[in-house]
Parts: structure tokens; sequence; C-alpha cells
């Protein structure tokens, strides 16, 4: 180790190179990385689902979720089923071992629910698949005085245009019914034209029709034969013929019959600002750019909103919104995330700032132009590792960064003060002093990169979902470290190998005369009141160890004792966003249900008022508007806020939503 320390300091081109390469290479990993909320990954297990109308949770149990459960209970890697049972629906998660091929896993289990055979004739096919955690990053309330069903339509084209903009692969649309077109056939009709009910049944069935009939060849090739007359619209139902004869004519459905363009019967009441509402959600893809993706769909619903030129001349999908209709956001992660990035950005730049002035008045210029230049290179080598190790930016990832900042800064801090001191005692200048003084401290060096990776390398031996967030944290700091390491042993040296002696001649004698004051008040402080205090404490040291065993003891006593600090896995972080989850017993009417939503909303409105009694000084309500999905057994709400550095600091999300 030694002698690449001594190879590199005597040949800076390639430590010039290896600094060019970490630099250039981090800037380009950094804009290659995903940029995402929360990293999204697959679990070790399936999820089965299996919906029957009208059942109850006891029947849902006995007749769906106990066979479901016994078809796949002895499955080879299974951990563990989690089932519930529900009003009308019935789950199975089905959990695997950590190791196994989950391919193969979920495939089985596909294969064991398929072959289930004494299922209820009333249920519906088993919709079985893959369980994954994805971060829904992005919500919009689609809203407006229009009727229902122009409200879904308009919806459903909100949720097409968007699927079809970066990162809206798999938006989702919550909050409405499926449609669903119903006839309602007249009694005395049918008796006045003596058509039975069956006859009705059947010319729509034979009417209403997609069907292939095959090829047919021919000298210029084949042609393939289908039926396509399947009826979708209330007038396609309406124009279809029930009977046809000399005596009574043409027959047609809307003869006999009033055909209903609706929804389905089912429960249903969404809601946002009180106003009836269509959501459009959008899950993480596979391939994250949140801040692009964001902007994307921001752009997008300015367009709609606005129906400007100007606002709509970057948007690759043109929206139509009907007149009196909006589009408003409900939440924005990538206004968290750029809060996140911002915050890096600013306090890299003020501690490379602050460090830089430290070591100028401390150490000497040139030192602490490379220490600087030194601590951005080993950042920029860490990134230009992340993506090779399956790390984006997130959350977490950015945390670690904050966490490892100050060892980075302290491994150059020690190696530039150490080169500084050999060249200012006069044993030794230029590329001596570099190598001697890297030499002298290499082994403290690496043993203090080495302790905090073999401290946070566990993490990435967890079992379970947990795995996946730790691994980030884990990867950035091995890879941070790593780079810092590199940079402090063969890339410093070699950029302070040509310093010399400090000189106080010529026209910057004075200045050097000032920072050598300052140097020395340091050194004074260390020789007269530090070096005595350590010289004392060393003389009684059972005395001083008992006395900081004392000092932790009771501070432990003290945090155990009054629970002021708060303890947690991962870091809380600051959100805009309230999401509120009501269970109702089974069976509870639906209007009391509504009665349950209008109290939630009341609430909400209380809230509002009264955070704005608490802090007058913001102009804007805290609650920035409250989106309320009432359903059969259960209320989801989901209550926004103001950007959290719009707020107080003293204003929490967690205070907010209790």
């Amino acid at each position: 180790m030694s002698g690449m320390v001594a190879w590199f300091a005597r040949n800076s081109v390639a430590a010039n190179l290896l600094m060019v390469i970490a630099f250039f290479g981090g800037i380009y990993s950094y804009f290659q990385m995903e940029r995402e909320m929360f990293p999204s990954f697959a679990t070790n297990g399936a999820a089965v689902s299996v919906a029957w109308e009208g059942a109850s949770p006891q029947d849902v149990e006995e007749q769906i979720v106990t066979r479901l459960e016994e078809a796949v209970a002895d499955i080879n890697g299974l951990d563990r089923i989690t089932s519930i049972a529900r009003e009308g629906i019935g789950t199975v998660i089905v959990i695997g071992r950590e190791g196994i091929d989950m391919d193969i896993f979920v495939d089985e289990v596909e294969r064991r629910i398929t072959q289930i055979n004494n299922l209820p004739q009333a249920a519906f096919q088993p919709q079985i698949r893959r369980s994954e955690a994805r971060n829904w990053y992005f919500g919009t309330a689609v809203h407006g005085d229009v009727d229902e069903l122009t409200l879904k339509r308009v919806a459903d084209q909100v949720r097409d245009d968007i699927a079809l903009l970066p990162g809206g692969d798999l938006a989702v649309l919550n909050g409405t019914l499926d449609e669903e077109v119903s006839i309602e056939v007249s009694e005395t009709d049918l008796r006045r034209y003596n058509i039975t009910l069956a006859e009705v049944a059947m010319a729509i069935r034979e009417a209403s029709v997609n069907s292939s009939g095959g090829r047919v060849r021919s000298s210029v090739g084949e042609v393939s034969m289908t039926t396509r007359n399947q009826a979708d619209t209330k007038d396609q139902f309406e124009n279809i013929i029930v009977r046809q004869s000399n005596e009574q004519g043409l027959i047609r459905v809307r003869d006999i019959a009033s055909v209903i363009d609706g929804f389905v019967d089912a429960d249903l009441d969404a809601r946002f600002n009180n106003r009836k509402t269509a959501f459009v959600f959008m899950p993480s893809p596979d391939v994250m750019d949140l801040p692009d993706y964001a902007k994307g769909f921001r752009d997008y619903i300015e367009c709609a909103n606005t129906r400007t030129e100007k606002a709509c001349e970057d948007v690759p999908i043109q929206p139509s919104l009907p007149e009196g209709m909006k589009i408003d956001i409900l939440w924005d992660d990538s206004v968290i995330f750029d809060a996140r990035m911002k915050l890096i950005t600013e306090s890299a730049a003020l501690g490379a700032l602050l460090v830089c002035i430290i070591l100028i008045l401390f150490l000497r210029p040139i030192v602490a132009f490379w220490v600087t230049v030194g601590i951005i290179t080993a950042f920029a080598g860490g990134i230009f590792l992340l993506p090779f190790m399956g790390v984006s930016w997130n959350i977490l990832s950015t945390f670690a960064v904050l966490l490892v900042i100050g060892v980075i800064v302290d491994d150059a801090i020690v190696v530039g003060e150490n080169i500084h001191k050999e060249v200012e005692s006069g044993r030794r200048e230029g590329l001596d002093a570099a190598i001697v003084g890297t030499q002298l401290v290499l082994k403290p060096l690496v043993f203090g990169v080495i302790t905090p990776i073999v401290a946070f390398l566990p993490w990435l031996f967890l079992d379970g979902g947990v795995r996946n967030q730790t691994m980030q944290i884990s990867l950035v700091v091995v890879a941070a470290l790593t780079f810092s390491i590199i940079e402090c042993m063969f890339i410093l040296p070699a950029h302070l190998a040509h310093m010399k002696k400090q000189t106080f001649d010529g026209p910057g004698g004075g200045i050097n005369r000032a920072q050598r004051r300052i140097a020395d008040s340091l050194l004074w402080f260390a020789a007269n009141i530090y070096k005595p205090t350590l010289e004392l404490a060393l003389r009684f040291r059972y005395a001083t160890v008992t006395l900081f065993a004392s000092i932790f003891f009771l501070s432990v006593s003290a945090v155990s004792i009054t629970k002021n600090v708060p303890t947690s896995f991962l870091p809380e972080i600051e959100g805009g966003l309230v999401i509120i989850n009501i269970d109702l017993p089974d069976g509870t009417p639906f209007s009391r249900t509504l009665q349950v939503r209008q109290q939630l909303a009341d609430a909400v409105d209380v809230a509002t008022l009264e955070l704005s009694e608490e802090w007058p000084d913001i102009e804007t309500d805290i609650i920035d508007g409250a989106s309320i999905i009432a359903f059969n057994g259960g209320i989801e709400a989901y209550v926004g806020l103001i950007p959290p550095e719009e707020r107080p600091e003293t204003l929490r999300t967690r205070d907010i939503s209790d």
C-alpha cells in the first residue's frame, strides 16, 4: 500500500487522470441514475384475489379462502400465508422464503390456483399477481359541473393521455364505477307485441357479438372472416332488432325496453373539496425519473386547465377537457425530492466553502484548495460507482450521502494536515513530505474508513422487504468511503507534492504572517489547554472512565424515562399528504358510510380553520384540499398540505395528522 502511495505521488499524470475519471464519471452517472422518492421492489410472494358479489365474509372464508389456502399450503419454499375475507371478495397472500426462485414460486402458485374446480359458480375467475411495492408518486383529481357519466369518460381520457406520457405507463383510475348498459324490459310492451323475455335475451345475445369466422383461401392470399357487431352504447343496444314480420314490421329493443347507459350497481362516492371527482394516480414504473416525469404531468395539467397556446406548446398529448372541468394536483413527490436535492446541493456547497475557509485560516491556501477539491472528487467518484451497484437517487440514498459527509471531510483533512506538518517542520519538502506524510497516517486512515463500512455491510444481508431499503444506504456508504480512501491515498498526495515551506517575504508576506498568527493561536490552545487536560485525564484514568460512564448512564436513563428522543428505524420524512383509512364493520349501510364521510369532511374543515387561527402569518391554508372516497365497507381520504418548506419548522406533518 505504501508503495502505491509513493508511485501515484511521483506520477501526477496518473493521479490527475484518476481524478478526471472520477469527476466526469460522477457527473455522467448522476444524470444517468434513476431518480425516485422510494425504490420499488418485488416482494417474495403472490396475491390471489377472488370476487364473489353479494357474499358474506363467512361465505367467502368457507367457500373461497379456505380452498385457496388448501391449494397452496404445501408449495415448496412457502414461508407463510395471510388471508383476508371481506364482503364480496377474498384475498390470499402467499409469501415465499428468502433465496428461492420467485418466478418458479409464482408460476407454481398460479398453476395450483387454476386447478381449483370447486369454487362457487357465481364467483369470478381468480386474479393472480406478483406482490410489488410501488410508490404512488403523483395524484390528480378530475372534477367539474358535469354528470357522472361524462366525468367518468373524461377521467378515462385523462388516464389514457397520461399513460402516453413518460412515467405514466401504470396510471390507474380510481373513485369511479365501471360503466354498464342495463336494459329494463316493459312487461306491458312484451304482451302487446306477444314477445317473451327469452326472445329479447336471445336477440341481444345474437346481435351483439364479436366472433372470428376463420380464413378463406384464394388465389391472391388469405382473407380473415370476422363478425364485429358488439354493441357498446345505449344507441347501439336500442337499435338491435328483436323481431321482424310483415304484420308488425321491425321491433327493436327501444320499442319494448328502456336502455340505461349507467354504472354497475355498487356503492361508491368520491369527492374532492365536496365536489364529485374521479382520481388518476401514477404508481412508479420500473424505470423512474421523478422530476422529469412530474414536470410532464404538470405541463399536461396546466395545458388542460388554461387551454392557452403557450401552456400547450411543449405538451406532446393535447388534452381536451369540457368547459367547467378542471384537473387538480393532489400530491407531487417531486416537490419533496427537489427540496431534498436542493438541501444536499446547498449543504455540499456550504460545507466545501466552510472547509476551505477553515483550512485557509489554520493551514495554507494551497492545502485548503486541494483538500476541498479532494472532497468533491471523493463524492463524484462515489456517485460514479452507484449505478453499477443498482442504486438510484432517492430519499434513502440521499440520506446516506448526508451521513458520510463528515467521514469524507475528515479523511481529506487528516492527510492534508499531516503533509502540511511535514513541510512546516522542516524535516521534508515537496514529494518526500507528501509521501511520508500520507504513509504516517495510512493505518488510522484505512481503519477509519473500514470501520463504518463494516458497520453498514450487515444491512445488505437482512431478510424481507426491508433489505431493499437498507441496501440503498449501505451501498452509498460503501461507494463514497471507498473512493474517499482512494482520493486521499493516491490523488491528494500528488497535488501537494510540490508544496514548500511557507515564506513571509514578498507581496503576500503580510497575509501569510496574519494567517500564521491564527494558526499559532490554535497550536497555543493545543499546547497550553488541551495537552494539560489530556495529561490529567490519563493520570487519573479510572476516574475519567468512571466520569464518562456515569454521564453516559445518566443520558441513557434520561432518554428512557422522559422519552423525549423518538426512535425509528428510518428517518421520518416530512410530506405534503395525509392519508386516512377508515374500516367500517361488514354489513354497514352505505347511508351510514356517507354520514361518516361527512363527519370526516367537517373535521377537515375545522382543522383548516384552527390551523389558520394558530398560524396567522401563513397566507394560504395549511390544508390544501381533501379528497374522500366512500365505498362499501370503508372510507379512504387524501388530505393535501402545503409543501414542508412553506410551513414553520415546528409544524410537522404528524402534528397536523393528529
